[in-house]
Order: structure tokens, then sequence, then C-alpha cells
């Protein structure tokens, strides 16, 4: 039984299609990188995962069990977490209050507090600060610990490293490391960095216009067949042809 399955998945912005009939499935553990130029359906597909965007067809299973209809909540006190583009702290509360208010919200666990920071060692200095006051890379981390504390065993992570330096990127992903070698969650990542989304996954995933234009095995897939299906080059060949 796979961790989380999608089956033919169809979301709308009105009568503009954005997600095309879009399937994978997750193994416990594993991690599906997912790529795509800007438009390409990735935060819609992310949305209708998590339950905030309403699905038009097709069907959502986590850990067997069909989620499709269920709202946000009910997804995340089942083993449903996502961290948002843009991240969405609460910005008056500090790091601590952030983390608690998701420990209430979710389910019960092995992820408590110490063991998230644990995970995450840039989070033990600044807990008790305002989270409005952190730098990018710190809010992020907040917003990953923030998930982690719903207790998952589906992460969702949208644009993880967008707007980061670089050595936030890097340190981000270390942390992620971690969370990767436990193989207890499942996550799913959206992921502008080709090279960083390729070493990170096990799978790949690449969207185009709602459509998913390849996938496979992420050390078996070439930087160009992924090039190629993120601009839509053999499509054009083709139609040129």
């Amino acid at each position: 039984m796979s961790a989380f399955m999608v089956d033919q998945l169809v979301a709308k912005h009105g009568l503009l299609m954005a997600v095309r009939g879009v399937s994978f499935s997750l193994e416990k553990g594993e991690i599906l990188a997912i790529v795509g130029a800007n438009g390409a359906g990735k935060t819609t597909l992310f949305r209708s995962l998590s339950g905030v965007h309403p699905v038009d067809s097709g069907r959502i299973t986590l850990n067997g069990e069909d989620i499709t209809a269920w709202p946000a909540h009910q997804r995340v006190r089942s083993g449903l977490a996502m961290v948002p583009e843009g991240r969405r702290l609460f910005v008056d509360m500090t790091v601590r209050e952030n983390l608690q208010i998701a420990a209430e919200n979710g389910r019960s666990g092995d992820w408590v507090l110490d063991k998230v920071v644990a995970a995450l060692p840039v989070l033990e200095p600044i807990l008790n600060q305002v989270a409005g006051g952190l730098s990018g890379g710190q809010r992020q981390a907040v917003a990953i610990a923030r998930a982690l504390m719903c207790n998952p065993s589906v992460l969702l992570l949208d644009e993880v490293s967008l707007g980061l330096s670089p050595i936030a990127v890097e340190g981000l992903y270390q942390s992620l490391e971690q969370l990767k070698k436990s193989k207890v969650t499942s996550m799913i990542i959206v992921e502008q960095d080709l090279k960083r989304a390729i070493q990170f996954s096990d799978h790949l995933l690449c969207l185009l216009e709602g459509r998913v234009a390849l996938s496979g095995c992420s050390h078996e897939l070439t930087h160009k067949a992924i090039t190629q299906a993120y601009f839509g080059l053999e499509a054009e060949e083709t139609e040129n042809a």
C-alpha cells in the first residue's frame, strides 16, 4: 500500500484547467521532487493536495484512505502537512508559540518540540524570538518545524529555497537530509534548482502546463531530458517536424 497516491487529478481556476490528469504514488520515506516553470501548475497541485483548493476530478489517498473530499484540517490530523510558499508564520508570536499551535492542531506522534529542535538545530537559539523578526532562512526552518510538529506521514514543501541566500539554502538542505535519513516521513518537494532537486529526491516529476511532461527515478533521468521537459522543447520539435 502506497503512503500517498494521486490518480488523474484535475483542478481548475474557473475555466482554466491548471492541473490536468496528474498521477503519482509515494512509498513511506520516499522523496518526490516536482519541477516546472512558472505557471506549470505546481502551486495549484500542492493546494489541491493539502485541501485548500477544490479538486474537479481524480482521487487522492493517504495511507490507503480516500481523502479527496476532506477539508484541510482533517488532512493535517490524518498525517498530511504542508510548508506553504511564503512560510505564512504567525509573525507576532514567538517561534515556540508557532510550534505549539501546530502541535495542538496536528496528530500525536514522535515529533515533539525537543526532537524537532534536534533535527533543525538553527531553532534552538531563536525559540523565544518573535517570528516576524527572523531572517528568511530562519523563517523557512520554523515553517518546516511547524509542519513536523503536526507529525505528518507525508510532508509537502512548496518552493522550499525560494528567496533564500545560498548559505541559508545549504543549511536548510542539511536539515532536510536528516529527515530524509530517518525514512519515516515521505516528502514531496517543489524546487526550482534542478541540480538540487535531482540530488535530493528519489523520484522526479516535471510539470508542463498542468500535465506530467516527464517522470522517473531521479538518478536515471538526465539533466538534458529534464530541461527539455521543463521548457517543452520536445513538443516544439515535434510540432516543427
